[in-house]
C-alpha cells in the first residue's frame, strides 16, 4: 500500500510539524535537505509530505491528492470545511481580533461600518453573530494600513504580539477567536485508511498532550 500523504503548510507549521514528527520517532532528513523539491519522504516510507500555501492544503485534503493536512485554524474558518478536523496540534497559537486607530470607539454611532481584512468570510461571520451591518473590504497587503488613510474604520486580522498594530498607533477592541495548527483528513481516507491515521492521530495526541501539560 502507497503511504500515506500528508500536505504540510510551508514555514512555521512546517517547522513545527517536522519537530513534532521527529518526537516521534521519525526521520525528517528529506525534509531538512529540500531543497526546491515539494514531495518528500519521512521515516522509512512511513509518509510522504507534500509541502504547500495553507489554502492549497484544504484543497488537496478535500479532493483527496493528499489524506492528512496541517494548517491553521484561520485557514480553515476562511475557506471551508469539507473535510475532517482531528486534532488540535497546539503550536501555532495566535489570535483573530478586531482592531482601530487607539482612543476610536468603533461600535459608536448608527451607521455601517467599514472593516478591512484578509479574512472577510471570519469577519462577516462575527459581525453577523452581532446582528451587525458591516462593509467587508479584502485587503492583501498590510491590513494594518486601512484606518491611517481612512479606508475602513477598523481591521479584522492575526494577532501574536501585537507589537505592529502598536507601531501603527492601532489597538485591539475585541478578541474574535483564538487559532492552532490543526491535523485535519479527507473524509474517504479517513474511512479506507482508518487504522493508519487513527495510529497517528493517537501518537500526536499522547505527545501534543505531554507538551500542554509540561507546558501548563
Amino acid at each position: 500500500m502507497k503511504p500515506l500523504r500528508i500536505a504540510l503548510t510551508k514555514g512555521r507549521l512546517e517547522k513545527k510539524t517536522v519537530e513534532l514528527f521527529e518526537k516521534l520517532g521519525y526521520n525528517c532528513d528529506e525534509i531538512h535537505n529540500k531543497g526546491r523539491r515539494l514531495i518528500l519522504s519521512v521515516g522509512d516510507g512511513q509518509f510522504e509530505v507534500v509541502l504547500a500555501k495553507a489554502a492549497d492544503v484544504i484543497t488537496y485534503v478535500e479532493h483527496g491528492v493528499c489524506d492528512l493536512g496541517v494548517v491553521g485554524k484561520d485557514t480553515i474558518l476562511e475557506n471551508g470545511t469539507s473535510f475532517y478536523e482531528l486534532l488540535d496540534l497546539g503550536f501555532g497559537k495566535c489570535r483573530f481580533a478586531l482592531a482601530c486607530r487607539k482612543g476610536h470607539d468603533f461600535y459608536h454611532g448608527y451607521g455601517a461600518k467599514t472593516v478591512a481584512t484578509k479574512y472577510p468570510n471570519v469577519t462577516r461571520a462575527f459581525f453577523e453573530g452581532k446582528n451587525m451591518d458591516v462593509r467587508v473590504i479584502k485587503i492583501e497587503g498590510s491590513v494594518e494600513l486601512a484606518p491611517l488613510v481612512g479606508l475602513a474604520d477598523g481591521i479584522v486580522d492575526i494577532v501574536e504580539t501585537g507589537s505592529t498594530l502598536v507601531a501603527n498607533n492601532l489597538e485591539v477592541k475585541e478578541y474574535v477567536t483564538n487559532i492552532s495548527a490543526r491535523l485535519i483528513a479527507n473524509t474517504a481516507s479517513l474511512k479506507l485508511r482508518k487504522r493508519e491515521i487513527e495510529d497517528l492521530v493517537n501518537k500526536m495526541e499522547a505527545l501534543t498532550s505531554d507538551d500542554n501539560n509540561s507546558n501548563s
